[in-house]
């Protein structure tokens, strides 16, 4: 396929874990697939057994195993001077980023068909002048002319509020996989100005890693007092099982390490197997948390700010998928952080609109399918100084991108509980009886246990609004599931109803001349018709109502159906309007 070259300038995200590409597509910016249905290319380079270069996936897919011949988190050597060994060849931190850069180039040019030579790539906001100008040289070295290094702060408030006219000061809460920093920005007509920044070069998702892989030693040494340090191959399973675990955590209360036949010791093969909870994963981080809590406070301290004058809170990084840095951030400044943009993409995203901004292209707002509601359940807890048993719960925060599936764990009240009555909620009161029930459901038959067993809940909600809440217990694997359809809509689905009703009524009241000269079979057509619609109307409905009202609206839609199949005008009539006034007795 022959390429034109095109004046478009690429926007590029390199990472310490993941870097990403978007270019200007169509107007809007779009994150560049590397494969199917994923856009981040592991920052991984290795040789092949044939001795051909490796680079994204098929490095990250080779580190457990070949080590040794495999490089990764470059971007915490950027502006040093040391070699990087790579099988048998020695190369500079700017040659290893130089072949990332270059295959994000290849895999644009690829998906486009343009060929592109041009380029903004985003850094950490304190990086040194050395950091930046090995990251142009990277750049360079990959045949790109680098138009521009800007903060990935900057760029994250690009992606996020660059539509924005009116003045906006903000704060970039960035925790990548090897760097953090907090920055204070202030944006206005576009122009984005970055007033104070804080961070830690050497914290992020990998030190996270560093400690669940430690925890993983730790069992292995005291279950089967082995020392898998001296193996390349072991530690390189490890550290990967590590990460494995802390992406799970993100979204499940528990998650199981498995890894057989990890090493051999005195004669016998050594398999690793141990649960690890969320409780068990925060623990550990939490020094590394209050860390970039206090960074917080010394980038307003920097910019003379007080946190009353926070316009926004940005999350950036996958490593802010961590529940706790949520719960912290918002515990700390009072201030629910936006993560409706990718937090793994919309530095990419914003490096591409800084490039169209020095193009002089038109640029639309970044789309996302967001939920605008927080969606959870009912716990008893401690709310107005008191033991309250509604206390409401999130599991699915407003404004989280969707798809998405969360889990949370809750635990039995009393020895031998034998049953759980799970309510969804939808809303973002503290009590749930002030947000709207969408739905319940009964689990029984638990098994016979102490309190504090644990009940696991999934929340799964889809791109069509369709949301699946699943109940396991946690000890026999039992699963009980509601499906709860058109979810996001269903705070306005009362009066989508109604409005639906009295623009019927009108239709009918200006048609009702017209309709005494039909003929009869065509006024119970029409009848027919309406109360079909009244059926499947009350059918979405179902979900929002307790046990006792879906027996009863089950029963009228039974009555409703029996007078469509013998056709009986009076019938229907009677069975709509007993429809009609069950709604209202509802609402």
């Amino acid at each position: 396929m022959s390429h034109s070259t095109s004046t478009a300038i690429l926007g590029i995200d390199l990472g310490t874990t993941n870097s990403e590409v978007a270019i200007l597509h169509n107007g809007r910016i779009e994150v560049v697939e590397v494969s199917p249905g994923e856009r981040r290319l592991p920052s991984c380079v290795g040789l092949a057994d044939d001795g051909s270069t490796l680079i994204g996936n098929s490095a990250r897919n080779q580190l457990a195993l070949h080590p040794e011949r495999t490089i990764h988190s470059v971007k915490r050597h950027m502006g040093k001077e040391v070699d990087l060994t790579l099988g048998d060849q020695h190369y500079s931190p700017q040659e290893i980023s130089a072949m990332i850069l270059r295959r994000l180039k290849e895999i644009a040019e690829q998906q486009s068909g343009e060929r592109y030579q041009r380029a903004v790539i985003t850094v950490p906001a304190f990086f040194s002048d050395a950091q930046r100008q090995a990251t142009r040289e990277a750049g360079e070295i990959a045949g790109l002319s680098v138009e521009r290094i800007i903060n990935e702060p900057t760029a994250a408030a690009v992606a996020y509020e660059g539509e924005h006219s009116e003045p906006l000061t903000i704060l970039v809460y960035d925790l990548g996989g090897g760097t953090f920093d907090v920055s204070v920005v202030r944006i206005e007509q576009q122009v984005v100005e970055v007033l104070a920044s804080h961070g830690n070069n050497q914290l992020g998702g990998d030190d996270f890693d560093q400690l669940i892989a430690e925890m993983l030693m730790d069992h292995l040494q005291q279950e089967h007092e082995v020392d898998i340090t001296e193996s390349l191959q072991a530690m390189a399973r490890i550290r990967d099982a590590a990460e494995r675990t802390k992406l799970a955590l993100s979204d499940s209360p528990y998650y199981t390490v498995e890894e057989e036949n990890l090493i051999q010791h005195k004669g016998r093969s050594i398999h690793l197997s141990l649960e690890l909870s969320r409780d068990d994963y925060e623990q550990a981080i939490s020094s590394l948390i209050n860390e970039t809590m206090q960074a917080i406070h010394t980038a307003l301290d920097g910019a003379n700010l007080s946190v009353a004058e926070l316009d926004r809170v940005l999350l950036v990084g996958g490593s802010t998928r961590t529940p706790l840095i949520q719960q912290r951030i918002k515990k700390e400044l009072g201030i629910d952080p936006r993560f409706d943009i990718d937090p793994d993409l919309c530095v990419a995203q914003g490096a591409a609109t800084q490039g169209a901004l020095i193009n002089g292209d038109e640029v639309g707002t970044v789309l996302v399918d967001i939920t605008p509601y927080t969606f959870g359940t009912s716990v008893i807890g401690f709310h107005n100084g008191r033991d309250y048993p509604h206390c409401f719960s999130p599991i699915i925060p407003k404004n989280s991108p969707i798809p998405v599936t969360r889990s949370e764990a809750y635990y039995t009240s009393y020895d031998g509980q034998d049953a759980v009555n799970v309510t969804v909620y939808q809303g973002e009161d503290p009590d749930a009886l002030n947000n709207s029930e969408i739905g319940r459901y009964l689990v029984e038959e638990l098994q016979d246990r102490p309190s504090g067993s644990a009940i696991i809940i999934t929340f799964a909600l889809d791109i069509n609004g369709i949301l699946h809440v699943t109940t396991r217990e946690k000890e026999t694997g039992r699963e009980e599931e509601l499906v709860i359809d058109n979810a996001i809509g269903r705070l306005d689905e009362d009066k989508m109803v109604e409005a639906r009703a009295r623009i019927e009524q009108l239709f009918s009241d200006d048609e009702e001349s017209q309709l005494e000269d039909e003929s009869a079979a065509d006024g119970i057509d029409s009848q027919i018709k309406e109360a079909q619609q009244q059926i499947k109307l009350a059918r979405e409905r179902m979900g929002a109502l307790n046990e006792t009202d879906q027996e009863d609206l089950i029963e009228i839609i039974e009555a409703i159906q029996d007078g469509i199949d013998q056709a009986e005008e009076k019938a229907i009539h009677s069975a709509v309007e007993e429809l009609q006034e069950f709604f209202h007795y509802i609402e």
